[in-house]
């Protein structure tokens, strides 16, 4: 049986959105791109790679953010997933390992490999990042270090059309702040018969008092794994 052409409503922020629109479409269905947040690079970042032996990335946005302010690509790179990985990769990492989990698989990952460290991990991300992975490496026993690049806000919803929106087949979702955001414009504006997919567990959470016809996550927090559940409909 051929597959229904869905309506796919992506909210991740820029320019990941359109990453993963291409990827829907790929699939056969049709991607709407409204983001519900936006990267705002902090101003006046001194980044110190004194006594750092690697990086650590829990997403592509911090990739990008520290490849747009500092030339350094000789440092190995832990990613938390594959597309991270990638965007590491794309930026001119040549060492780069991917935990493809979450950041506590990501802090065990690194944990792992603690004996060829000599120096700190540094670990540049958002102001208000979705995991401590700085505090997991200390409970492993690896020092490390935050440096704040960007912060993930809230976008002006003003201007969506949110029935539209509403009417879409489905929702994906990649971080908790984006369905703390949804949550609040579903309040105002139902729509009891959409499908939140998030990329994890912790990314459906806010969503819980919220009519849906349906919150699922994948078993990894894969983009990968998360566009497979587009046609796992309940």
């Amino acid at each position: 049986m051929a597959r229904r052409r869905q309506r796919i409503w992506i909210t991740r922020a820029q320019p990941g959105a359109t990453a993963t629109a291409e990827r829907v479409r790929a699939l056969g269905h049709e991607a709407v791109v409204a983001p519900l947040l936006e990267v705002r690079a902090m101003p006046d970042v001194a980044i110190d790679l004194a006594g750092v032996a690697a990086l650590a990335f829990t997403s592509a946005n911090g990739v990008r953010a520290f490849a747009d302010i500092c030339g350094e690509r000789n440092l190995k790179v832990f990613a938390v997933g594959a597309a991270t990985a990638q965007a590491a990769r794309a930026a001119g990492f040549g060492s780069v390992l991917s935990a493809d989990g979450d950041v506590e698989a990501l802090a065990e990952g690194i944990a792992s490999r603690r004996g060829e460290l000599r120096g700190a991990v540094l670990h540049p991300g958002a102001a208000e990042p979705a995991g401590d992975l700085a505090g997991s490496l200390a409970r492993h026993g690896v020092e490390a270090r935050r440096l704040i690049l960007y912060e993930t806000a809230p976008a002006d919803t003003g201007d969506l059309d949110l029935a539209r929106l509403g009417g879409c087949d489905a929702v994906l979702l990649h971080s908790p702040r984006a369905s703390q955001v949804l949550a609040g414009l579903l309040k105002a504006h139902p729509a009891p018969q959409l499908r939140a997919l998030g990329l994890s567990k912790a990314v459906v959470k806010p969503l819980s008092r919220v009519s849906l016809a349906e919150r699922a996550f994948p078993p990894f927090p894969l983009e990968a794994a998360l566009l497979n559940l587009i046609d796992r409909r309940p």
